[in-house]
């Protein structure tokens, strides 16, 4: 072997050994090195200060006029129930006859009053019919008329013993015929009348048009609706109310209705409890009647806020709450000392706020 292999051989060995120091070296320098980082983010390097109260907190001056003193108090709760508005008078009108639409003068929104005539169907056949059913009533009027007399005269020529009495009795059962006939032609004028009457459709309440079916030219189908209207002042609340808390409620019961499509809260009054639950959701219907308002219409949204029972909760000013960023505290004065509370803060009730947690009943919060 010659002098240039060996030292090839030899540079081929330290360029193996020196790649196998750098797989080992670089992954423990790079571990080395994070843990380094880690430590350092934990504060591993950072000057420890021993837990104790703050001197500062202990030197700041209240005035002891101004301490509160926390009070539990008991508050109703209640809990909403999805409701919508219905009326309790609504009415769909349709035709009892088979008759093309004359006439429809009204559409919806407009205001009707009983006895308003709001369709008025084609009534020239039903007059035509009321017109001959009165004819056939003064023809059998004359019959009857006639009958009539053929009978009285013949009871006194039987009395006389001029006529048989064969001749009386076809006399009376003439008479008997022609009044049964008359009643008959009066009871299908009768008929015809009421036929007729069907023509024009009526305003059976007082209220407002809903929606409109059907345009002048249209068949009118018997039962098909033409109409829908409500009267406005019939309006009520109703809302399907889980079991445990529909047992709770008595009919004339006042409860708390919110709108929120108008920005209110009202009272209602329940005036008719279903005793039946609903198989499917275990609840009751309650429905409940309210007071007039112009900006109500069935269909829309409303809750029923029906009585839950009550909370324990505890009220301090809004001026006693500090903030530190986004966290909240309270000072309180514990046996002559200043502690400062974190607390969690609920809803705010003009110039008190509800403490969630971090308080209790007689703690004594100051105002520094």
């Amino acid at each position: 072997m010659t002098n240039s292999t060996k030292n090839i051989n030899n540079a081929n060995a330290n360029v193996v050994k020196k790649t196998s120091a750098q797989k080992i070296i670089i992954p423990i320098l790079a571990i080395t090195i994070l843990l380094l980082m880690v430590a350092w983010l934990a504060g591993s390097f950072d000057k420890k200060v021993a837990p104790s109260i703050s001197e500062k907190s202990n030197n700041i001056k209240f005035d002891s006029s101004k301490i509160f003193t926390l009070v539990a108090s008991q508050k109703a709760i209640f809990e909403p129930v999805a409701a919508s508005v219905e009326a309790k008078q609504a009415t769909i009108i349709s035709s009892r006859i088979l008759a093309r639409i004359d006439k429809i003068d009204i559409r919806a929104g407009d205001i009707v009053k009983k006895g308003d005539v709001l369709i008025q169907l084609e009534q020239r056949d039903l007059q035509s019919q009321v017109i001959q059913a009165k004819q056939n009533i003064n023809a059998i009027k004359a019959r009857h008329k006639e009958a009539k007399q053929n009978y009285e005269r013949s009871v006194k020529l039987f009395k006389k013993q001029l006529v048989s009495e064969f001749e009386l009795d076809k006399n009376h059962a003439d008479y008997r015929s022609i009044v049964a006939e008359l009643t008959a032609t009066e009871q299908a004028y009768a008929q015809a009348k009421t036929t007729l009457s069907y023509a024009t459709l009526t305003a059976p309440i007082n209220g407002k048009v809903v929606d409109r079916f059907a345009e002048p030219g249209d068949t009118a189908q018997p039962g098909n609706k033409l109409l829908s209207l409500y009267n406005p002042l019939s309006l009520r609340v109703e809302a399907q109310v889980r079991e445990q808390l529909a047992l709770t409620l008595n009919q004339g019961q006042k409860i708390n209705i919110a709108l929120p499509s108008v920005g209110k809260v009202i009272t209602g009054e329940i005036e008719e409890i279903v005793p039946a639950a609903n198989t499917g959701s275990r609840s009751f219907l309650i429905k409940a009647r309210i007071e007039y308002h112009e900006n109500l219409l069935p269909g829309m949204y409303a809750r029923m806020l029906i009585p839950a029972g009550e909370v324990t909760q505890l009220n301090i000013p809004l001026n006693k709450v500090s903030h530190v960023g986004q966290l909240d505290f309270v000072w309180l004065n514990v046996n002559g000392d200043i502690q400062r509370r974190f607390v969690r803060l609920g809803k705010q009730q003009g110039a008190m706020v509800t403490i969630i947690s971090g308080l209790q009943a007689g703690d004594k919060v100051i105002q520094p």
